[in-house]
């Protein structure tokens, strides 16, 4: 996506599957990701699921606040030095569904990475399922909590290098997948085999779920 260098400074709007949208600045791009100012904030968005882009005729950066340092700066950006300059920093993210999730990256690994949120605590995210990511001010906190009060506190469990291997250490444990939108999406985690997962549900039910469509997971025993 390096042809967008030659339009810095442009205002687009950028669909993304699901019909999502978002307009703004086009303030830096790189192979994998663009990443926009909307006025107020710096968004972060991965390729993956940029359905088009196109510039916006009936707005121009005159109609946006005036830029505000980036939470996140590189020399040369790429989807990965974005989330390891994440590290650290109180961050919005967006998964799936209509809620984004807030907290802090944490460990980046080859296929997936851990996010670290008051509310959820520990989290395991597949790179290719992040739909944007913004960053906040370094003197910015979840929910406004006191930093003292706000230890970030990820679980104990040792990484693996993949998504799939980090999940079969979860078998026979309580899980939630993609924030439990739907009933199937909570239970126990029976096994996982040739990328599929076998869980069962507070009724009783049996689900197989292909893993490459899991889009977040954490589990009350992390």
């Amino acid at each position: 996506m390096d042809l967008f260098q030659k339009k810095l400074g442009a205002v687009f709007d950028v669909e993304l599957l699901g019909d999502k949208w978002h307009t703004g600045i086009l303030v830096d791009a790189g192979q994998d990701i663009l990443v926009l100012y909307n006025g107020e904030r710096y968004i972060y968005i991965p390729s993956f699921h940029i359905l088009n882009v196109s510039l916006n005729t009936k707005k121009s950066s005159t109609d946006f606040s005036a830029l505000t340092e980036k939470p996140i700066n590189s020399d040369k950006i790429s989807y990965r030095k974005i989330l390891m300059n994440s590290k650290g920093v109180f961050t919005e993210i967006f998964v799936s569904g209509y809620q984004p999730i807030h907290g802090y990256i944490t460990h980046i690994m080859t296929n997936y990475f851990e996010f670290y949120s008051p509310v959820y605590k520990t989290m395991f995210i597949p790179l290719n399922h992040l739909k944007w990511l913004v960053p906040y001010s370094d003197y910015q906190t979840p929910y406004q909590l006191d930093k003292k009060f706000f230890p970030v506190n990820p679980s104990d469990l040792p990484l693996s290098r993949s998504f799939e291997e980090q999940l079969k250490k979860l078998e026979g444990k309580l899980v939630v997948f993609d924030l439990g939108r739907s009933p199937n999406k909570i239970g126990l985690l029976k096994e996982i085999e040739n990328n599929v997962v076998h869980m069962i549900t507070a009724e009783g039910r049996t689900f197989y779920t292909n893993i490459q469509h899991i889009k977040s997971v954490h589990s009350p025993t992390m």
